[in-house]
């Protein structure tokens, strides 16, 4: 009976991972096919997973689509390859008439191969922006300045806020068209300041929280805040014994601790509750692509309440889209080279358990945050394939800039030594990955 719920909790997690991994290579792979099929290479096999084949179809193209037993990646084989991995096929291309050759992976212009191959991250890199754009369009976004459509419980007297305010200035400053964190620290302590807001057709003062008060937004799983049992909707009253009315001096009690254990007094539900909670050295990004160590708890704040959402235009949510996704590479490119020259620790880097359960994190939170995550995985694939790595598409295209500058192509012998050399350096940084997930 002990081993059933863990047993069920690993098969959601491999579920959810499945789902994930199928829709991102699916993409990633249908990029790859219809571009070779525009660019004239044939396609013999798409395939989704790897091993004994479960479901097959071929269509008027000659194209084999099939689901395989092993969901764990995909591929597609074009007519010349010799396996799932591009490799060239030497005796089928002998035999084949010169008109043939020109259908193939290896015999096609280096313009075709080149846009077959760019295509999988590039498609990678739509599908994110179409999906950010997406979750934008259909849940909004919130408007400047914020009205308020809800008010959260918050064990606070004399907050005259009401729901339909729009806010209009803070503690006398107007509120920015564009938020920014030095405008909330520069707001004066208390539990209550003033608020001016717009009621109707009038414009009233009113007393209303910290904007960002000690209320906890979200849970990280697998965290310290997690472990002590904090719950969203937690309001953290004392940290240490210090009063608190703002999130952020929160963060100042948890940063003063330097990794001692912080005893919070919290609010919940009308009841007072207190948790000792251990604070996690980690690494966590800067706004200028850089990271800085500080102990966390693993929790988010929020405002003091849920605010009115607009849906903006379509090409203003795909230009959002398109913002969001290129900071995904930004912050993955600036991960790799600290990552790389040792100024972050190395299990900033997960494997595939690592993807899975992030996967089940994401799904229970619900169907917008797993989608939202899969926009996330579809931009770091698309990432990941581009470095120039033997194997990945980004060394495809390493070897067709050398055959563009020196007007030949790299010999066989050369392709499958860097080659095999690929295979071991990607199989290298899995097992190191899945080492994290598991010890880290």
């Amino acid at each position: 009976m002990t081993i059933l719920p863990q047993f069920g909790n690993v098969f959601l997690t491999l579920i959810y991972f499945v789902v994930a991994l199928s829709i991102i290579v699916g993409v990633h792979e249908y990029g790859h096919y219809i571009v070779g099929r525009w660019s004239g290479i044939k396609a013999e096999v798409f395939s989704i997973g790897f091993g004994p084949v479960l479901f097959a179809r071929e269509d008027k193209h000659g194209t084999v689509w099939q689901i395989a037993a092993i969901p764990f990646g995909g591929y597609v084989k074009f007519l010349g390859d010799a396996n799932a991995a591009s490799g060239k096929d030497g005796e089928a291309m002998e035999a084949m008439p010169a008109e043939q050759l020109r259908h193939t992976m290896h015999g096609a212009p280096l313009w075709a191969r080149s846009a077959t191959v760019l295509a999988g991250p590039v498609f990678n890199f739509i599908f994110s922006i179409f999906v950010f754009a997406g979750l934008l369009l259909s849940l909004g976004m919130v408007a400047t300045p914020p009205k308020v459509s809800s008010l959260h419980p918050l064990p606070y007297e004399g907050v005259t806020i009401e729901v339909g305010d729009q806010i209009i200035a803070i503690a006398g400053a107007p509120f920015p068209e564009e938020p920014s964190r030095a405008y909330f620290d520069a707001l004066p302590d208390g539990l209550l300041l003033d608020y001016t807001v717009k009621r109707g057709g009038d414009e009233l003062i009113v007393q209303g929280p910290q904007y960002s008060p000690a209320r906890i937004g979200g849970v990280q799983p697998r965290s310290a805040g997690e472990a002590a049992g904090l719950l969203e909707g937690d309001v953290i009253l004392r940290a240490d014994g210090q009063d608190l009315s703002s999130f952020m001096q929160l963060v100042d009690v948890v940063k003063a601790a330097e990794g001692a254990p912080v005893r919070l007094n919290v609010w919940r539900d009308g009841e007072d509750k207190e948790f000792v909670i251990q604070p996690e050295l980690r690494d966590v990004p800067t706004a200028d692509n850089g990271f800085e160590k500080r102990f966390l708890i693993g929790i988010f704040s929020s405002t003091f309440f849920e605010a009115e959402t607009e849906r903006p235009g379509v090409f203003e949510a795909v230009g959002l889209g398109a913002e969001q996704t290129y900071s995904v590479v930004t912050r993955s490119i600036s991960g790799l080279y600290h990552l790389a020259f040792g100024k972050i620790s190395s299990c900033n880097m997960s494997g595939a358990i690592g993807i899975a359960r992030a996967s089940k994190d994401q799904a229970e939170e619900g169907f917008a945050a797993f989608i939202g995550f899969l926009a996330l995985l579809s931009t770091a694939v698309g990432f990941l394939n581009l470095l120039p790595i033997p194997m990945l598409d980004g060394g495809h295209l390493m070897f067709y800039g050398y055959e563009a500058v020196m007007r030949k192509k790299p010999s066989d012998k050369v392709m499958q030594v860097l080659m095999s050399m690929g295979i071991a350096l990607v199989l290298s940084v899995m097992v190191f990955a899945l080492w994290n997930d598991i010890f880290c």
